[in-house]
């Protein structure tokens, strides 16, 4: 009887996933075919009906499977543990993302841009500086964690010091680029005003450049939650994601790795989504912006 009531459920957790998943394609459909498709808020529904739909059908797949919890525990699981945790979860959100990944951010973007400017002015620093990125860049952070771990201790400031090496070249290349995007008879226009370097610096190739600095920072903004986490693996105080990441795998507590993940996600989303409306705000000029909502 056991058995049959154990499959009478899985079943029902089948059929409850497949007509959710039906209803939610087929509204989903309909709202992108719909007169309101182009409706800020109609846009903002699509993926988040999509996302809870990849919720709900996760949450099917456990019970109807009766995956293990130290597998791959449910949604329910995970929602119970963050409501729960949430106490040590802030703690672990402060101390790598607001103190590790944000500090190294603002000092690893902020010295790429100075050093690309430098870089702008001398010939000798673009042929040798560069090609030294692209190889410091192409280092691994399993390798290069573990030496500034040692270098700065096991608080924030090492976690910082990764992120700096892992946010620097990518915006730094891109400034570069961007630096260079301004056209020829632009530039030769200025210096027929008399523009000096610093005039034309400010008022033409830094706001010529902006896509792409705004691209790099995009790109910072994955690359230094991944540093900061990942760093707290070789060290750190009893507190930080990466921290509570590595000692719930050893407890088997999945719900708790889980729960780290989610807050990760979130803060990322939000994270990057601050640098697009900043980057929407500063090059509304550029046609890329235009018919956006």
């Amino acid at each position: 009887m056991t058995g049959g009531g154990e499959g009478g459920v899985a079943w029902g957790w089948l059929v409850f996933g497949l007509v959710f998943w039906l209803g939610a394609w087929a509204f989903n459909a309909w709202l992108a075919q719909s007169p309101y498709a182009k409706n800020r808020g109609v846009r903002l529904l699509i993926p988040a009906l999509f996302g809870v739909t990849l919720l709900v059908l996760w949450e099917t797949a456990v019970h109807a499977l009766n995956v293990p919890s130290v597998i791959l525990p449910a949604p329910s699981m995970i929602w119970d543990r963050i409501t729960q945790s949430l106490p040590t979860l802030w703690a672990d959100f402060q101390q790598t993302i607001l103190k590790g990944a944000l500090g190294g951010y603002l000092i690893g973007c902020a010295a790429a841009v100075l050093t690309a400017i430098l870089i702008d002015r001398s010939e000798f620093l673009q042929r040798g500086l560069l090609p030294i990125g692209n190889f410091v860049a192409a280092l691994p952070i399993v390798g290069i964690a573990p030496i500034l771990v040692m270098w700065f201790g096991f608080d924030w400031q090492s976690k910082a010091a990764v992120v700096v090496v892992m946010v620097f070249f990518p915006v730094l290349v891109n400034t570069v680029a961007g630096l260079a995007a301004s056209e020829r008879m632009q530039r030769d226009l200025m210096a027929t005003w008399g523009a000096s370097y610093w005039q034309t610096l400010f008022k033409l190739r830094l706001p010529a450049a902006m896509p792409f600095i705004f691209n790099g920072l995009k790109i910072a903004t994955t690359l230094a939650l991944i540093g900061a986490i990942v760093a707290e693996f070789f060290g750190s105080p009893i507190v930080g994601m990466g921290f509570r990441i590595s000692t719930a795998v050893g407890q088997l507590a999945l719900d708790m790795v889980w729960a780290e993940i989610a807050v990760a996600a979130l803060a990322g989303s939000a994270f990057y989504g601050l640098v697009a409306l900043i980057e929407k705000a500063v090059t509304f000029w550029h046609p890329s912006q235009r018919g956006r909502a």
